[in-house]
């Protein structure tokens, strides 16, 4: 048995096998709670990133493998593979799953067996089926267990083109008003799937078995069936090139809004709690990264664009990417920001930290600033991105 072991069996990890279990070198032991957790056979945990809060189990249904994990307090990680990840409280995920980089599991989440994601973010209580393929999306919706947005077994989100570009992020919900967990949940059907990047509002309902091409209004049910194509193959049209740009522009700035949300809300709430320090910063490394990976997929589509179509303007990437820094929409929206700051604060002093409590406690109209501030971002940070990227004249710079 070797000394990360010992060391955490001694701060109170149940580890029933100990010889089956592996512990990098450089996994910090100071940064692994000792209340309720459980380390079972087949459980390997690398990375000097990783956080395991109170109350973790990994790997009760089949070996576990996480890697610079993040992972918040009565998360309970089935068995698979995850890396660079965070899980927030009481996320949920079956066996055989592979959680790659750049996912955000927010409270409550449940995941099937055999779930794959990558730079995926789940807001609270999203539910997927299992043998789900869902990397690229963000997804919101739903305000409870009971009422929670869903995606069907044997769903995919398709990110990947015969382009071979993976400018293909969907928006299903949104930021602006998803974070305050109070909208109609979003229905994705079982043996499904959307071609990104598509985006969805609250309240839409996706038949099992439809495969969503285009975007779908909220409150809409929509089904699509089959029809045979055969026909001579040619590039994207460029009104569809320009949607899947404007899609990707929207996809950024919300995660520009995202961010802020984590910096002056969240932030709040992980500086009451284990770790908390530390899994805020988790949270923001990985939005940092998913900053800069769809940036790079749109500049990589857009540069494909270019070499077919002589009149694409030349995007202004510098510019581009001085609009995602952090900080750059700190001032934006702040009279609607400071007031809401001042009404979650008093909320935790009265109601403690719990986060879900208190965000779903708020009043529609005090969630109303919370989303009128966010949504000033994503509209500014949407202006300036379209200003650098959009395709034009060149010689009218337009």
């Amino acid at each position: 048995m070797n000394d990360k072991i010992l060391a955490l069996t001694a701060k109170g990890v149940k580890i029933p096998c100990p010889h089956s279990v592996e512990i990098g070198d450089d996994v910090p032991v100071e940064r692994i709670s000792g209340k309720g957790v459980v380390f079972h056979s087949g459980t390997k945990v690398f990375g000097g990133k990783t956080v395991i809060g109170s109350g973790v189990v990994l790997g009760h249904e089949a070996p576990l493998t996480a890697v610079d994990c993040v992972i918040g307090p009565g998360v309970e990680l089935k068995g698979g593979y995850c890396r660079g990840s965070l899980f927030l409280d009481g996320v949920a995920v079956g066996s055989g799953a592979q959680v790659r980089e750049g996912c955000i599991l927010e409270e409550g989440v449940r995941g099937g067996h055999c779930v794959g994601l990558k730079q995926t973010i789940l807001f609270p209580f999203v539910t997927l089926g299992s043998l789900v393929n869902f990397c690229d999306c963000l997804m919101a919706g739903g305000t409870s267990r009971k009422d929670h947005s869903e995606v069907g077994s044997s769903y995919i989100h398709f990110n990947y083109t015969p382009e071979q570009d993976k400018a293909t992020p969907s928006l299903i919900g949104d930021v602006p008003q998803g974070v305050m967990v109070n909208r109609p949940p979003i229905f994705l059907g079982g043996q499904g799937g959307a071609v990104g990047p598509v985006s969805i509002g609250y309240g839409a309902v996706v038949m099992a078995g439809t495969i969503l091409r285009k975007d779908v209004a909220g409150g809409k049910l929509v089904g699509c069936g089959t029809t045979a194509v055969e026909r001579d193959r040619s590039r994207a049209h460029p009104g569809d090139r320009e949607r899947k740009i404007r899609n990707n522009i929207l996809y950024l700035a919300n995660l520009v809004a995202l961010r802020r949300w984590y910096e002056e809300i969240r932030g709040l709430f992980f500086e009451r709690s284990e770790f908390g320090a530390e899994i805020k910063q988790g949270a923001l490394t990985i939005l940092d990264g998913a900053l800069d990976e769809r940036l790079l997929r749109l500049r990589e589509f857009i540069e494909m664009a270019k070499e077919r179509d002589p009149s694409f303007r030349e995007p202004r990437w510098d510019e581009a990417a001085a609009v995602l820094a952090p900080g750059r929409e700190v001032n934006v929206g702040r009279k609607e920001r400071d007031t809401f700051m001042r009404i979650v604060e008093k909320k935790i002093q009265g109601n403690g930290a719990d986060y879900l409590k208190v965000i779903k406690g708020l009043g529609p109209e005090e969630a109303s600033l919370g989303t009128a501030w966010l949504q000033a971002v994503v509209d500014e940070s949407a202006r300036k991105l379209s200003a650098t990227v959009l395709p034009g004249d060149k010689k009218s710079g337009s």
